[in-house]
């Protein structure tokens, strides 16, 4: 049976989840259309790459350095933080809300960082175009839980994404989880220790209730706490 198509050419994909907000600012416009253009991969939508051609991660920052990547970074500012302490590093940032996305580049711009690259749009379509083996590290910070039970194939620990996130992971390559939801942690474990391409590397307690070393709380993470929420820090190793 023929995959359904957008009239872009693009499989449909089921989407779930917030892509806009309230009106952004005049200033916040001008930076989704000058700003994202120069910082957003070439060959990632469709429209531009309909053959789905693998694009060169090289390229996006001229050099072999190392390569993360941030799915859904929300505000930005664990993204940020990174970005300013790994200098020497690229990372390639995720997250289909406009206004978060929006929000980000102001802040990018007003702290000169300049070794960030963002796709405003579903990971997955940014997965399809990136060569296997291509990714040093990769976070997964406060994802939506999507509590109810009927709504799990909804969430990212999936094999809907793991798959070819596993897939353009580099072996040793370490995939981060933070999240405050007990359920997930749940899932996140019985999806992944139940895979052959992953390891938990917790070996006691404090590994996965101490934040790691270089974290930089998100707002997510701020409400969380204030709400009597315990965060997580699940490690995964790509085998």
């Amino acid at each position: 049976m023929t995959e359904p198509t957008r009239e872009d050419g693009a499989p449909w994909r089921n989407f779930y989840g917030r892509r806009h907000g309230k009106t952004l600012r005049s200033g916040q416009r001008r930076h989704m259309e000058t700003t994202l253009r120069e910082i957003a991969p070439s060959g990632v939508t469709w429209e531009e790459n309909p053959d789905r051609q693998q694009i060169d991660p090289a390229a996006l920052f001229g050099d072999g350095r190392p390569l993360w990547l941030e799915i859904g970074f929300g505000g930005g500012e664990h993204m940020l933080a990174q970005a300013a302490a790994h200098r020497d590093v690229g990372i390639i940032g995720c997250e289909p809300y406009v206004n978060g996305v929006a929000m980000f580049l102001a802040q990018m711009a007003r702290e000169k960082i300049d070794n960030i690259r963002v796709h405003a749009g579903d990971v997955r379509d940014l997965l399809d175009v990136l060569p296997a083996a291509s990714m040093d590290r990769a976070f997964l910070l406060y994802p939506d839980p999507w509590p109810k039970k009927r709504h799990h194939r909804r969430r990212f620990v999936n094999p809907e994404f793991i798959d070819p996130l596993a897939r353009v992971l580099k072996p040793g390559a370490i995939f981060r989880v933070a999240t405050d939801i007990p359920d997930y942690v749940r899932h996140t474990l019985e999806h992944l220790c139940g895979r052959d391409d992953f390891e938990w590397l917790a070996e006691r307690p404090s590994d996965w209730r101490a934040p790691w070393p270089d974290w930089h709380r998100t707002r997510y993470e701020a409400k969380a706490i204030r709400e009597n929420r315990v965060p997580h820090y699940l490690t995964f190793r790509r085998l």
